[in-house]
This record gives structure tokens, C-alpha cells and sequence, in this order.
């Protein structure tokens, strides 16, 4: 039996280490933004020193995808598990309590645990958690018993080749964009369409008839039925995946309508002042190839004093519109980066260090 449990707690906990580990390094700058949420909701309740660790995120994150890869990996194998064993189960102490602290007190409502693909409520992430918890701690239990499936050396370079190609990917998706996009603005998506419910609500409604409870879909007004509670079916579908976004001129206009007519060419600058400005002359030669034929502008959260600097020295003569920093860090991952839009359709996404031709952005507009 023991045997048993020993293979099933190896293989679930290491397969379910990769994949987490896996989306997550899909989508580096994901795991930063949601490293960055939680160090300022541990500033607010622990303090102000965890404001220290914002600027560092980034590399934060790398570390602890890198390491749950690596972990995976050594499960699999039982790679040295006297030091694989200990720091697994400090991980997942860590984890567990972050799971907690955002489920109980309802600080961070998405952990991130497996990036934009699998969106977990607080409780959910902190139940999948406990669960793991179990097998994780047998591992550690049993650790000195378990017989390597390599020899020390071969499983030492296996995770040092887990490490260097995990870090060759996920630098690769830094300094592009992810490998998969599973955010509401990839390419394909109609954000107009994102912006409305997927179906209505299907109300199950709960009576009591002569001590027994009935359920139904119906609201039974027939004598002898009384109502004792109902509760939506389908509420993961009756929110829209887009629900914030919304776009405001400097003098306070909407134009979230505007952004979704015709053709046009969107330079995301979420923060003007942390954006990397080395490849704005390719920018500004994009805007200047495009001009009367796609209307082109900048999103930004900046202030408008900011983004008028970066216009002006630039030579970036395109207006300007607000729209709140966390949809732009959503709509790409691309500081600044660039989209295409037609009628609302995400026909394309582009990393600045990926800056499309304006021939390559006409022949999208014509071949659809």
C-alpha cells in the first residue's frame, strides 16, 4: 500500500510542480504583476518594508518559478531528497499560507498559481493547496527511504539543465511576449464581445412541499409550495471576462466606443516612466508609415504631464488616452507594446522589441 501511495505522491506532486511552474514561466511578467499585488498588501498589514521588495519582483518571481521546476523535476527523479524534501515542504508551507491569508481575510481574489490558464477562487487555491499538503508531506516523511531514479551526477545535471532552460524561456518571454497568450485580449479575441456575459442566469430556485424540498429552475406559485432559498447555476458565466476596461481623453470624454471602430493601432505605455523607450523610433517610423490609413494612439495610466514629455521628445505625434494600468498590464505584456485592433478583433500583439512594418500590419488589416 505504502508503495502505492509512494509512486501516486510522486508523480502528482511533481506533475502538478511542472505544470504550475510550466504556465507561470509562459508568462514571467504574469507572476511579477501578481508578486507586486501581494507585496503591497503585505506592506499595508505586516509593513512598510515589503515596499522594498516591489522593484524586485521580477527577479522574485523568476526565483520561485525556476525553483518549482526544478522541484518537479527532483521529485520525479527523487533527486538528493534529504535537501529536495525540505525545501518542497517549506514551499508549500509558504504557498499554503499565502492561499489562506488571501482566502480568509479576501486580500489577492486570483493567487495566480496557474497563471491566466486556470482562474482559481481564494478558497479553491487554498483547498487545492491543503490537498497537496497531504502527499507533499509524505514525501518529506519518507524522504530518506526513496532510491534515486539517476545517479547523483546524472540527476545533477538533469536540474541544472532544468534551470538554465527554464531561465533561457522565461527571459525569452520577458523580452517578447508569452509563448501562449490565455488573456481576454489575445489575438482572435472580439473585446466587445469579451465585455458582455457568455449566458444568463439560471436561477435554481429551492421550495419545501409536505416536509420534502423540490428544486426548480421555475418559481412555483401553485398552493402548498414554499419557498425556502435559490442560487445561480451557471455564475462562473454570467460575468464577462472584460469588466474594467474603459477608455477617457485628457478632457474627461469617453472613448471606449472609438477604440473598437475601424481600423487602429494601440501603443500601450501602461507606465511611462519604467517604459523602455530603445525602440521608439520604430515606433514612431510605424505611426508616421500608417498615418491616414490606421488611426493610431497611446493607452496609458501615466499622468498626462508624463506622456506628453515622452511625446514631445519623441516626436510621437499621436493622441492620447487613459485607461487604468492593471488592464493595460492584461491587454499585453509589453511596456511599452503595441496591438492591432480591427472593429474590436485582436488581429495582432507585439512585444516593442518585436515592432511590426507597416506592410506587415496592412496585409493583417486586408487578409481579413
Amino acid at each position: 500500500m505504502q508503495k502505492i501511495f509512494d509512486s501516486f505522491s510522486r508523480y502528482f506532486v511533481g506533475a502538478l510542480f511542472i505544470f504550475s511552474g510550466l504556465i507561470k514561466l509562459n508568462d514571467p511578467i504574469g507572476t511579477q504583476i501578481k508578486m507586486e499585488e501581494y507585496f503591497e498588501v503585505f506592506a499595508d498589514d505586516f509593513g512598510s518594508f515589503f515596499h522594498h521588495f516591489i522593484p524586485w519582483s521580477l527577479e522574485i518571481g523568476m526565483i520561485m518559478i525556476v525553483l518549482e521546476l526544478a522541484l518537479g523535476v527532483g521529485i520525479l527523479v527523487f533527486w538528493r531528497m534529504k535537501i529536495t524534501g525540505w525545501v518542497l515542504l517549506l514551499l508549500m508551507v509558504f504557498f499554503t499560507f499565502l492561499t489562506f491569508y488571501s482566502a480568509y481575510l479576501n486580500k489577492v481574489t486570483d493567487c495566480g498559481c496557474f497563471g491566466d490558464a486556470i482562474k482559481l477562487t481564494p478558497w479553491q487555491s487554498f483547498t487545492k493547496d491543503m490537498v497537496l499538503m497531504v502527499f507533499v508531506v509524505h514525501l518529506f516523511w519518507y524522504k530518506h527511504t526513496y532510491v534515486p531514479a539517476l545517479r547523483t551526477r546524472e540527476g545533477d545535471s538533469l536540474i541544472g539543465a532544468t534551470v538554465l532552460l527554464s531561465l533561457f524561456l522565461g527571459t525569452r518571454a520577458i523580452n517578447h511576449l508569452p509563448f501562449v497568450d490565455f488573456r481576454a485580449y489575445k489575438v482572435g479575441s472580439v473585446i466587445p464581445q469579451q465585455m458582455q456575459p457568455q449566458e444568463q442566469p439560471i436561477i435554481e430556485y429551492v421550495f419545501e412541499k409536505d416536509g420534502k424540498e423540490i428544486k426548480s429552475q421555475k418559481y412555483l406559485m401553485e398552493s402548498g409550495y414554499k419557498y425556502v432559498s435559490s442560487n445561480i447555476l451557471n455564475e462562473d458565466k454570467i460575468k464577462p471576462k472584460i469588466t474594467d476596461y474603459n477608455v477617457t481623453s485628457p478632457e474627461g470624454e469617453d472613448k471606449t466606443e472609438y477604440t473598437f471602430e475601424g481600423n487602429r493601432l494601440l501603443i500601450v505605455i501602461a507606465n511611462a516612466d519604467k517604459a523602455s523607450l530603445k525602440n521608439i523610433k520604430a515606433i514612431r517610423e510605424l505611426t508616421q508609415q500608417l498615418e491616414g490609413k490606421v488611426d493610431c494612439f497611446i493607452l496609458t495610466a501615466s499622468s498626462a504631464e508624463t506622456i506628453e514629455k515622452i511625446r514631445h521628445e519623441n516626436n510621437l505625434a499621436v493622441p492620447f488616452y487613459f485607461v487604468d494600468a492593471t488592464v493595460l498590464k492584461t491587454i499585453i505584456r509589453s511596456n511599452p507594446g503595441i496591438a492591432l485592433w480591427q472593429q474590436g478583433k485582436v488581429l495582432g500583439n507585439w512585444h516593442h522589441n518585436d515592432t511590426p512594418t507597416a506592410e506587415e500590419i496592412q496585409h493583417l488589416i486586408a487578409t481579413q
